[in-house]
């Protein structure tokens, strides 16, 4: 499962089947497809000698050449098509579209080839962004504006929409892609507590058993299990896109920003080297230390450039006795240089790229104190310590060194370990905010990360510190050796991947969505795992590790078992924040607002900036995804219903001893309440019981009988 092959065998498919001298036309959606899976050169080998926009109006004509053109099949450029066939540049075109085609579509490119220009019309199924073999993404023309229309809407939105249908439609188009490009027609899960997740996963299963994708989903049945396709939200993870990373791919994305495959330097001295080009296909370096961490780099780097000195003496004449020998003196000699120039131009090219990058990775870790920031981060997301932990992320809110996005990064990620502690400091580290340089716009999204990921939202123990055995594995976890104090964090999906593949994965907490009852109970070889609102680049790298380790187990089949992870984008923190910024301007103004239980910031509540009353997220109750009843008295809350589902939980010792019991004012809400409160009781013991095995199975425990 190759991603990363292919779209190239897509792409080589394409301009090696047309002869003779070639063009090659593109749109947004395509263009950073094609330049993440090839090179100018490898494109110039096979005859395309010139590479442009169908958008671009202003091309010569050169009927000598003939056209490939890639597209998105969406309406712009159906268009474009349209007004190209109606006066031809080119000889002849070979029209691929990265999609499935509408027979409207067809007609109407159809009635305008008045000249016959067109030679073929065929659908190659590249509609996502390869970045690396186990990892893709859609492209960012598709996230934005799903090709027609006005831009999309944020991934997440409030009930009763969830995943609005241009959004929806998107990334449905981009894993029915992934599908038909692998050959794979999949058994289908997805997170419970996700509502956008379920319906995507019920959209994928429509589309592969109804036109127009049924014929293509026709594969010939193999032997084994069948694929499984997991639909992961991103919500029930927010900690992993927050933290600094220390791995040379995930670094260059947190500090620099890649965007597709390419890397801006704005404050490069030498213009050749404000703008960079990352790709594992035609640079060896980056290939092999993309998940090399930081220190390991910079021997790696030591070791290039040695290389690139000894290449060079050889390839340059000396003037020295000693160098003599390496002196152009012969016709062999002329060949021998001519042959290997331009293969040492192409390792100088590399040298000083991947200098001038570590470089200005150590600058910024050296300006911004990102050492002594990571390891209070690595702290919060690993282990509980709170006295600590609340001094160190104080004293960095403090420091001016510190910036105000790594300001913030730490107060959210201390607010999401100690939510739910009693005598949290949540808005004293908030007011710590607002009084050292941190605007309340930003800092309320504190409490927006609470409301919108928070643990009222994840369906898993992010933390391991919400019961007793939860709590008794995470103290374990910290007495074990850790040989670096910056990567101790491991993604929350390395644990999920780990109970799927011992076959633990409860289908209580990962429905399934149809699918036969054999499938269901075997142990998927090929897993595809596909992460609503983004993945990251650390995640990218657990899978890509598990993946070589999984390629030698006997009993993975043939092969071994293999993963292929997927997600709406590639975050860095700063992505993540503008996602979940975006999202909340369409949520209840109730967002900005602590979480039921939680006190307000005193800054932030007599700042300028509205801050709304307190309320439940979501408010609308009768769409059944609100608490149906909340009873709190003391210092614990029972909720029943909603979208966290039935829990005890424990709010904060302000609360006090007063009881609140808060039931639906709305009649229909009560009857419901009325007609599932019978069954409330069983469901929170089941829910209990549930966890404690899901928890005890994943410390390798063997559970009781």
């Amino acid at each position: 499962m190759d991603v990363l092959k292919a779209v190239q065998t897509y792409i080589m498919k394409m301009i090696t089947e047309v002869p003779g001298m070639k063009v090659l036309l593109l749109d947004a959606h395509t263009t950073p497809i094609v330049s993440m899976v090839t090179t100018q050169s490898e494109l110039l080998a096979h005859e395309v000698y010139l590479t442009d926009r169908i958008d671009n109006t202003n091309r010569e004509p050169l009927n000598h050449l003939s056209c490939i053109a890639f597209l998105s099949p969406n309406e712009a450029s159906i268009e474009a098509v349209k007004n190209e066939l109606s006066k031809p540049r080119y000889g002849g075109y070979w029209l691929y579209f990265s999609n499935t085609l509408t027979k409207t579509q067809i007609e109407q490119m159809a009635s305008v080839d008045e000249f016959e220009v067109v030679k073929e019309v065929q659908e190659y199924f590249a509609d996502y962004l390869a970045q690396y073999p186990s990892h893709f993404s859609l492209t960012q023309a598709a996230l934005s504006h799903g090709g027609d229309g006005p831009s999309n809407p944020p991934i997440f939105l409030p009930p009763p929409l969830h995943l609005p249908p241009p959004t929806l439609d998107t990334h449905l188009k981009t894993i029915l892609s992934v599908l038909l490009s692998l050959k794979k027609r999949p058994v289908i899960r997805y997170e419970k507590m996700s509502l956008a997740g379920k319906k995507l996963s019920m959209e994928v299963q429509s589309a592969i058993t109804n036109a127009p994708y049924k014929d293509l989903f026709d594969f010939r049945s193999t032997n084994g299990p069948a694929p499984l396709l997991l639909i992961l939200d991103r919500r029930n993870d927010p900690v992993t896109p927050l933290l600094s990373q220390w791995t040379y791919q995930a670094m260059v994305h947190e500090l620099l920003g890649i965007i597709n495959g390419r890397v801006t330097i704005d404050g490069e001295e030498k213009i050749e080297l404000r703008d960079l080009v990352l790709s594992t296909s035609s640079d060896p370096f980056y290939s092999q230390n993309l998940f090399a961490n930081f220190g390991d780099l910079g021997a790696s780097i030591s070791s290039y450039v040695t290389e690139y000195q000894q290449r060079n003496s050889t390839l340059n004449p000396g003037t020295s006795a000693a160098n003599s020998s390496n002196r152009i003196e012969t016709v062999a000699d002329m060949k021998r240089f001519i042959e290997e120039y331009p293969e040492f131009k192409k390792l100088s090219g590399n040298v000083t790229k991947h200098v001038t990058l570590v470089g200005e990775l150590s600058k910024i870790v050296e300006r911004d104190g990102l050492l002594e920031i990571s390891e209070v981060e690595q702290s919060l997301a690993s282990v509980e310590s709170h006295a600590s932990d609340l001094r160190s992320v104080q004293a960095l809110i403090s420091s001016p060194k510190t910036r105000p996005a790594n300001k913030l990064r730490l107060a959210i990620l201390y607010a999401l370990r100690y939510q739910k502690l009693i005598g949290n400091q949540i808005p004293q580290v908030i007011d710590n905010l607002i009084a050292n340089g941190v605007s309340a716009d930003k800092a309320r999204l504190v409490y927006v990360m609470l409301n919108f990921a928070g643990a009222d939202i994840r369906q898993d123990d992010l933390f391991m510190n919400e019961n007793f055995f939860s709590r008794g594995k995470s103290a374990l976890k910290g007495l074990k050796g850790v040989e670096n104090v910056y990567t101790r964090h491991e993604p929350h999906l390395t644990q999920t991947l780990d109970l799927l593949l011992k076959n633990r994965l409860r289908e209580a907490s990962y429905p399934f969505v149809g699918g036969d009852e054999v499938a269901k109970t075997q142990r998927p070889q090929d897993i595809i795992i596909f992460m609503i609102g983004g993945t990251t680049y650390e995640e990218g790298r657990a899978v890509a590790l598990l993946n070589q380790k999984l390629a030698s187990d006997a009993a993975g089949g043939p092969g071994g078992t293999r993963i292929l992870l997927g997600g709406s984008m590639v975050h860095n923190s700063t992505s993540f924040l503008e996602m979940v910024e975006a999202c909340a301007l369409n949520y209840p103004e109730s967002i900005y607002a602590p979480p039921l239980g939680q006190q307000s910031s005193t800054l932030l509540s007599n700042s300028n900036t509205p801050i709304p009353s307190s309320t439940p997220i979501p408010s609308n109750n009768s769409n059944g995804n609100g608490p149906s009843i909340n009873l709190r008295a003391g210092g614990y809350e029972l909720s029943v219903g909603g979208v966290a589902g039935s829990g005890l939980y424990r709010t904060n010792e302000s609360a006090g001893a007063n009881a609140q019991f808060d039931i639906p004012k709305n009649f229909d809400a009560v009857a419901g309440v009325a007609g599932g409160i019978r069954d409330g009781a069983g469901r929170l013991w089941g829910n209990v019981r549930q966890r404690v095995e899901e928890r005890v199975s994943r410390g390798n425990t063997p559970q009781g009988r």
